[in-house]
């Protein structure tokens, strides 16, 4: 994906995962100077070495996105890094292994309150200072909000991940109408099942679960973490100019309908 976002300010959250740092280095080709943000140095710092091999900007801050303070710090720490703040992606997530998938009634309440904690409290809380920045600017800016297919169709065994994930979207589309008088838009992604050390181990690895995964994809194969990275960049930019409140579904068709014949 090329699009122009020279010198614009980044922040990506959980900058140091697999889609987190596709993302990362797709915005810095494309001219953006990017912080990387999560919670552990090493990873990020991995990151951010290698975008800075290639001579682009990327610097890494950790935080926690569950926790206030540890939100306005990576702000304030990106202003103080690169003068501004243009784009906020908040693509932070966990959900619970398949080990820990349960009917509601048996569901771990400690998970629950902790994927609740990251996935949706954690795009409130990083989002309030990061649109504070911008309206300070009055230049505008966009937020991206990293949600999942399961935000719009559950499945079954994931409730907290379920509910973390549709309140990202409605959060989204709520963030949109209130802040397209200051020009900020605010838009949302679905990714479906996507290609990465994490999945290959639970799913891909093993012949049979991923034909029987990939059986509810019409595409018949999974996604790449640059698929999702790319269509970041291009909300980020100019070019989605007219584009607030938007869920963009990235699944291979997943959620269209059946794909079996009945």
């Amino acid at each position: 994906m090329r699009v122009d976002l020279k010198d614009k300010v980044v922040i990506v959250t959980g900058g140091g995962g697999a889609i987190g740092s596709a993302m990362a280095r797709q915005f810095a080709q494309n001219g953006a100077k990017v912080v990387v943000a999560g919670r552990t140095l090493k990873t990020l710092e991995a990151v951010a070495n290698e975008i800075k091999a290639k001579g682009q900007a990327c610097e890494p801050v950790v935080t926690d996105v569950s926790d206030r303070q540890s939100a306005c710090d990576m702000v304030d720490k990106t202003v103080e890094l690169f003068g501004r703040l243009d784009c906020l992606v908040n693509n932070a997530g966990i959900n619970g292994g398949p080990e820990y998938r349960k009917p509601i009634h048996e569901y771990d309440d400690d998970l629950w309150q902790r994927i609740i904690n990251i996935d949706l409290n954690g795009v409130y809380y990083c989002s309030k200072p990061a649109i504070r920045q911008m309206i300070s600017q009055k230049s505008g800016g966009s937020i991206i909000n990293i949600g999942s297919i399961v935000g719009l169709t559950p499945l079954r065994l994931q409730c907290a991940f379920t509910a973390a994930k549709a309140g990202v979207f409605n959060l989204t589309k709520a963030m949109a109408l209130e802040l397209a008088p200051e020009n900020i838009r605010v838009n949302g992604i679905a990714p479906g099942s996507i290609l990465f050390e994490g999945t290959k181990a639970l799913f891909y690895s093993d012949p049979e679960k991923a034909k029987a995964l990939t059986s509810h994809i019409p595409q018949g194969h999974p996604g790449e973490p640059d698929d999702i990275a790319a269509m970041t960049c291009f909300l980020a930019s100019e070019d989605a100019k007219y584009m607030t409140g938007s869920i963009v579904t990235i699944d291979g068709g997943w959620i269209c309908g059946y794909t079996r014949d009945f």
